[in-house]
């Protein structure tokens, strides 16, 4: 299948991709992907010596709580699958939120995803771990390239063709034209609030580099498990299309507020549950429930139990 955008005039569908990403894209990334995680690295013995302190507890887990919600509840949920309709405030709310995460800009973000559920663990799928076979190596292979491997190399996912209604929102179109601002704020944010609740320079730097950098790298690599772990390991009660690998990986639950019940999430994309199985806390369903509850979200797309039987597998299963 060609990826070179179609002559004008052409008929037929839009092209998957739309171009390599820019020099500057790749830049960007590349501070935005290294430095976090070298932060990650250092963390361990930064906090083994004394350099981590209850304000950063606080200020880090504030900011992972706000900027993953705002992923896995804003540019998932709702903005990606139409798990739920939200008044314009909330959207621009959950728009920020997810920019916050500092994983790219909203539109973008949401052709890709589309695009790997359109293609999930085939040709055209952007970060399938599957991608260079089940062999040993292969799989290793794999499962760098799905995890962060792919956002190096790629050509950018269509967004004519996988986000027009995106395309079409003044209010999308507006938060990707500040996502530089946004990031901004994600990284100087903490160290204003360290600052201010500890009322020092020593305060803001270590919020910095706790509720910046490391929290940053951790809700990375957290994500992008969802897209290696979760298309190799776990199990798979609920039947999905053919070819697709997606399985629940219960030990990234709470950290991905729900996420990692990959396989409902596969044969269900809509639905604004993934962990509907008994034991799988699902965070992010429990606050669309409170948006709902309080008037900022309606029309949610809860489970329902008949379709749940019928897509549960017979043979429950995992790798």
């Amino acid at each position: 299948m060609s990826t070179a955008l179609l002559e004008p005039g052409a008929t037929g569908p839009k092209p998957l991709t739309q171009g390599p990403q820019t020099t500057g894209i790749l830049v960007a990334l590349w501070a935005f992907v290294v430095i976090p995680f070298l932060a990650l690295i250092a963390a361990v013995p930064v906090a083994w010596g004394g350099w981590l302190g209850g304000t950063d507890v606080v200020v880090a887990g504030v900011w992972y709580v706000v900027s993953g919600l705002g992923i896995t509840v804003g540019y998932h949920r709702y903005f990606t699958h139409g798990s739920f309709k939200a008044p314009r405030p909330v959207r621009v709310a959950l728009a920020v939120a997810g920019a916050f995460a500092v994983q790219g800009e909203l539109i973008q973000w949401v052709a890709d995803h589309r695009r790997h559920h359109a293609f999930a663990d085939l040709d055209g799928d952007p970060h399938s771990p599957w991608r260079y076979g089940e062999s040993v190596h292969g799989l290793v292979k794999g499962l760098f390239h799905a995890h962060l491997g792919w956002l190096f190399g790629r050509e950018l996912s269509n967004r004519e063709r996988f986000a027009p209604d995106l395309l079409a929102d003044p209010d999308t179109r507006r938060v990707d034209r500040l996502f530089p601002l946004i990031v901004a704020g994600s990284l100087f944010g903490p160290a204003l609030m360290g600052g201010l609740l500890s009322w020092s320079w020593s305060g803001a730097l270590t919020a910095l580099f706790w509720g910046g950098l490391v929290r940053i790298a951790l809700l990375h690599h957290v994500t992008w498990a969802i897209n290696s772990v979760c298309h190799v390991y776990g199990e798979r009660p609920f039947a999905m299309r053919q070819g697709d690998r997606a399985a629940n990986f219960w030990p990234l639950a709470l950290l991905s507020f729900g996420e990692s019940w990959h396989n409902l999430h596969h044969a269900e994309p809509t639905s604004a549950r993934h962990g509907v199985l008994r034991g799988q806390w699902d965070v992010s369903a429990r606050v669309i429930w409170l948006l709902e509850r309080v008037g900022a979200a309606r029309d949610v797309r809860w489970p329902k139990p008949e379709r749940m039987a019928v897509k549960l597998a017979r043979e429950p299963g995992g790798d």
